[in-house]
């Protein structure tokens, strides 16, 4: 099944692979996933070699308001009448060969799990990856003055001890899961290692997060030894901070909240209960992951 729906052009292996990917949906608050890659793929010149098609994977048209139907339809664009641009989702591969890599930004799919990962699953065999790291991101209580908390799963216990020297927190939960999940239970299986990066994001801000892509590709940049410029990510880091500081400061509510998280992260409290900024953020519509 997923010869059929996987498009990969032919070229040589790699030797003992690798492959980083991300995907929008649940687990790319701030756009941490997706962004990640997208700077690794700029970074390193990587070329376009493949995607998953589709339309076996996705749900375009579901009964209720439009507000909540308008989340899973494909993306159009009408000029003067005509229709421009119409954008269903994209699932992408990538390859940097001198870096021994593959890159995959894809959307998480609302169908078919199994095929999908399928796809993933041949683009490693016919390419020699061993090894895969998905990158994400969630909302936690946490605040946007510090350096984001990256927490860490793997599939297995050789690879959580390995990682255990990289300063990242291990994973712990239970609830809902994501793809990424699935990927993991199923990567033993496939004879590929698999790690779990997930950046902590502030959830009093929204949109793009360059602070925690920055943390997530300069953690990715030292595990895997690559070639990123880290200073102008930086340089946007700075100034994103700045920004969100002086919009925190002009609400005193908030700021007060701001100041609570950072006084729990300085004093390494991880399990904060906060019942009163959750509350907050609740009052505004803002969910925490």
């Amino acid at each position: 099944m997923a010869s059929t729906q996987l498009k990969l052009d032919h070229r040589a292996p790699l030797n003992n692979g690798r492959m980083i990917m991300g995907l929008s949906g649940w687990m790319d608050g701030g756009e941490v996933a997706t962004g990640t890659v997208e700077v690794l793929v700029e970074s390193l010149g990587a070329e376009a070699v493949g995607e998953i098609d589709p339309d076996d994977f996705y749900i375009y048209s579901l009964p209720g308001p439009m507000e909540f139907t308008a989340l899973f339809r494909p993306h159009g664009k009408i000029e003067d009448g005509l229709v421009t641009e119409f954008v269903t989702p994209e699932n992408q591969f990538w390859c940097a060969p001198e870096q021994n890599l593959v890159l995959f930004s894809g959307k998480e799919p609302n169908l078919h799990w199994r095929d999908y990962a399928d796809c993933v699953f041949e683009v490693a065999e016919r390419l020699h990856i061993t090894s895969i790291c998905f990158v994400g991101s969630v909302a936690g209580l946490t605040t946007h003055t510090r350096e984001p908390r990256i927490m860490c799963g793997a599939s297995s216990e050789k690879l959580r001890d390995e990682m255990k020297s990289f300063g990242v927190r291990m994973s712990n939960y239970e609830g809902p899961v994501s793809m990424v999940t699935y990927l993991m239970t199923e990567a033993p299986r496939r004879e590929i290692e698999m790690l779990l990066f997930v950046a902590e994001i502030p959830a009093y801000v929204e949109g793009h997060n360059p602070k925690c892509i920055e943390a997530m590709t300069r953690l990715l940049a030292r595990y895997m030894e690559l070639p990123i410029e880290l200073d102008p990510m930086r340089v946007k880091s700075d100034a994103w901070e700045n920004r969100v500081s002086q919009a925190v400061n002009d609400q005193e509510e908030l700021a007060t909240q701001v100041r609570k998280l950072e006084k729990a992260y300085d004093d390494e409290v991880f399990d904060t209960q906060m019942d009163d900024l959750k509350a907050y953020l609740k009052q505004r519509g803002v969910r925490l992951d």
